[in-house]
């Protein structure tokens, strides 16, 4: 890869943001200036990772005070320099992003592990202050892992756990598949090398040999869109390796996966989307089992698309049908809001995920209820990171999200505090079930409250998932 000057920066920006270009450049020569003669692992002189850093978030079509951040993110870590002075060299808003950025000083822990979760902490509720605060995290991530090779084995091994761990959830969760989708791949090939190449080498045959049968399907397709006066892209997407590797691990085999190859069609209005769900169906007999609509239903992290599974050339095919502007947040997630909303981007970015994402309720309920960083990190990883999702239904068809082992507890206490403190039953799929039923994905769930109940019994602690369950369980025993 050719090393990155200060002009590829100038020209990203050119497209989206010309008048950033004065502040990106002072950034840069103060960065310049500050990092001189520090040199990274590979030899290069330490400027080019921030400068990679700022790239990455100008793909993104950043914000102004973002990307100076993403130049200046290493200064306060590595530098003389202070948030104070880069305030007034810049402005308050890059120095509390730059900050924001920075580790806690190794100086205030008595242990490497428990200044390693303090700054874990401080990376995941960030997000609860300015979300810009974790992209640019991401982007500094995303560059060290495409350079891990210049660290030693054990500590490539020991990023690509934490990058797995920590960074690739918090870009699904924001919604950023495309840097989720490489982070992960670049973990799996230092951790599983060999599953890794195997796969990959087994995805380049799929690939030559559903290319025919897909490219006559995307013509075919297109043209139909066409003739019916619909505007539209398509394009063929493969499925990450990681996300391979996932599948094989639970049991399926390469030709199961009815995802590998994907046609990704993209129209203009979400009525559009419908009719090329009718024209697709009438033209390739669909796998019903497989249909899913995240318009109506949306993922927790907005993706927005139609799913369908259908039967070409003797395989199995799957298209997803999305508006132009799904496709951006499909790719991008929260970060699109910088080409949407310009110059509210930030603020709305905010009170979306206040509003709309369930991670952010979870996160705040966490933050809450535990005082030790420890205890913290583990529940998120538990809880948020690591844990398999099912999706319940309400007797409306409202989608519910939840953690792998949930109960109707979880839920009742996720749609409504007092649903949860009056619930004394529950019916999932027309049959009466106990409160500590394990909840199954695609389950439709009544809960049955009763408002002359006692409440909520101290051993509902032990059958409910999550910590908001059990924070008002506990809530409610106290008073």
């Amino acid at each position: 890869m050719n090393q990155l000057s200060l002009e590829d920066l100038i020209t990203k920006l050119e497209e989206y943001n010309p008048e950033a270009i004065p502040m990106v450049k002072k950034a840069y020569s103060y960065a310049y200036y500050l990092h001189d003669g520090q040199l990274r692992q590979s030899g290069e002189p330490y400027i080019i990772h921030p400068l990679n850093v700022a790239y990455t978030l100008a793909e993104l079509h950043a914000d102004q005070d973002t990307i100076c951040a993403g130049l200046l993110h290493d200064t306060l870590e590595d530098t003389e320099t202070t948030k104070e002075e880069i305030s007034n060299q810049f402005n308050p808003e890059v120095a509390k992003l730059v900050d924001g950025v920075t580790k806690i000083s190794k100086l205030n822990f008595s242990s490497k592990q428990d200044q390693v979760n303090a700054n874990t902490r401080k990376i995941i509720t960030s997000i609860m202050d300015d979300v810009r605060i974790v992209i640019i995290k991401l982007a500094d991530r995303l560059h060290n892992m495409r350079t891990l090779e210049f660290k030693d084995p054990f500590k490539q091994k020991e990023n690509s756990i934490e990058t797995l761990d920590i960074f690739a959830p918090l870009a699904n969760y924001i919604g950023a598949y495309r840097i989720k989708s490489e982070l992960e791949d670049i973990s799996l090939s230092y951790l599983k090398p060999d599953k890794y190449k195997k796969i990959k080498e087994n995805l380049k045959i799929v690939e030559e040999d559903s290319k025919p049968c897909l490219t006559e399907m995307l013509n075919a397709i297109k043209n139909i869109l066409s003739d019916n006066n619909i505007p539209n892209e398509i394009k063929i997407r493969t499925k990450n390796i990681y996300g391979i590797y996932q599948q094989l691990e639970d049991g399926l085999r390469m030709n199961d996966i009815h995802d590998l190859m994907t046609l990704k069609i993209m129209v203009d209005t979400i009525s559009n989307c419908y009719q090329t769900l009718g024209i697709i169906h009438s033209k390739y007999n669909p796998l019903c089992s497989k249909f899913k609509d995240y318009i109506y239903n949306p993922k927790s992290n907005m993706y927005r698309s139609l799913h369908t599974t259908v039967f070409a050339d003797e395989r199995l095919v799957q298209a997803q049908i999305r508006t132009f502007d799904m496709d951006k947040i499909a790719s991008f997630g929260l970060t699109t809001y910088w080409d949407i909303n310009k110059g509210q981007a930030r603020d709305e970015m905010q009170k979306d995920l206040n509003d709309e994402f369930q991670f952010y309720k979870s996160l705040k309920q966490i933050d809450k209820m535990f005082v030790d960083n420890e205890d913290f990190v583990e529940r998120v990883k538990e809880e948020l990171l690591k844990s398999k999702k099912i999706y319940v239904y309400t007797p409306k068809g409202d989608r519910m999200e939840l953690p792998a082992g949930s109960t109707p507890i979880d839920l009742a206490y996720k749609i409504h505090t007092q649903l949860g403190n009056t619930m004394v039953a529950a019916i999932v799929n027309d049959e009466y079930v106990p409160v500590e039923y394990v909840l199954q994905n695609k389950d439709i769930v009544k809960i049955i409250t009763d408002p002359k109940s006692f409440g909520p019994r101290k051993d509902w602690l032990d059958k409910a998932q999550t910590t908001k369950a059990k924070r008002k369980i506990l809530e409610f025993n106290k008073e």
